[in-house]
């Protein structure tokens, strides 16, 4: 089979690429590298004629076409992530995102692509208090980045029913693991954790750290990305929560990261930042049901391997 992962230089797409690829997939990586890193590709040269790398943007019809044609399955990773980014820039948000999906969808519908499986996030669900999140639940985003989720979740169900291209969606909860930036201006709160412990500075919690998050282990969502492709048309149209299932402090989080690295170091509380929500939880009984998904990774364990990578690596970030 052959597969085009969007955004295949950043975190997920390039974790993905590697499974695909060792598994004996054709795979097409299309990134701009406004994110994603090309040290994320090194390697994966090796599998000579089984990977194709188009530098190219999710805005651009044509590249979209381009990358499309032939492909089997595609498991669009590409975006503009960051909910405070998106605060700062919601127009840039909105053209990648939004644009560069219709665009995406447009290209596989008119090229024949057989399925896309699509990268969205729980930041759609906004900050009912209502837990855990259901996919029935209606959408009520707090900030640009998750509105511009939404909305692709929306084109996807449209296109589906429209023209019968196959489409799902995956609300990603929280995801951390290998190859996650922790030198981005926007960089998530495990790896800015981990590296502030290592460089012995000291950590920033905004809020109380009592807000709570569902973190996913990366290779659950690279399952899940797998499981989508190959279930039954019937999850087609659909979205589903990807997650573990339970939830964590920051608080908790920081202190089982400290006690991974053997670093005791009090944290520095500052004001909780805008669009964040308070608290997170999955639902996954519906992905277990239409796409057979369960979480084979619970925050800790992802946790101790994901520092694993940190450490062997350090020289690449630090």
């Amino acid at each position: 089979m052959k597969y085009l992962v969007t955004g295949g230089a950043g975190f997920i797409g390039s974790n993905l690429t590697e499974v695909l690829l060792q598994r004996g997939h054709d795979v097409v990586v299309l990134d701009n590298f406004s994110t994603g890193l090309r040290v994320n590709l090194l390697g994966f040269d090796a599998y000579e004629k089984s990977f194709h790398l188009i530098e190219g943007d999710l805005r651009d019809l044509d590249t979209c076409r381009e990358a499309c044609r032939g492909v089997d399955y595609v498991l669009h990773q590409g975006a503009l992530g960051s909910v405070p980014r998106s605060i700062a820039h919601p127009i840039t948000t909105n053209d990648n995102n939004v644009n560069g999906t219709l665009n995406l969808f447009i290209a596989a519908r008119d090229v024949g692509v057989r399925r896309i499986v699509f990268a969205s996030s729980s930041s759609v669900y906004g900050n009912s208090a209502t837990l855990p999140k259901v996919e029935t639940m209606i959408p009520h985003p707090i900030s640009p980045y998750a509105a511009s989720k939404n909305i692709c979740e929306m084109y996807g169900r449209i296109f589906f029913e429209l023209y019968g291209i196959e489409i799902i969606a995956l609300r990603y909860f929280n995801v951390f693991g290998r190859r996650q930036d922790p030198n981005s201006a926007y960089a998530a709160v495990i790896p800015l954790f981990v590296k502030s412990l290592m460089r012995g500075e000291q950590p920033v919690i905004f809020g109380d750290g009592r807000q709570s998050r569902d973190f996913s282990y990366v290779d659950n969502v690279i399952q899940a990305n797998i499981l989508a492709a190959q279930a039954p048309r019937e999850a087609c149209g659909q979205v589903f929560n990807i997650a573990c299932g339970k939830r964590t402090t920051l608080i908790d989080l920081y202190e089982k990261i400290c006690d991974l690295l053997d670093v005791r170091r009090e944290p520095r509380y500052v004001e909780a930042r805008a669009g964040d929500v308070k608290h997170s939880l999955a639902d996954i009984s519906r992905a277990r049901e239409f796409l057979g998904y369960e979480p084979t990774y619970d925050v800790f364990q992802g946790l101790e391997m994901a520092i694993d990578w940190y450490r062997s690596n350090a020289t690449s970030w630090m």
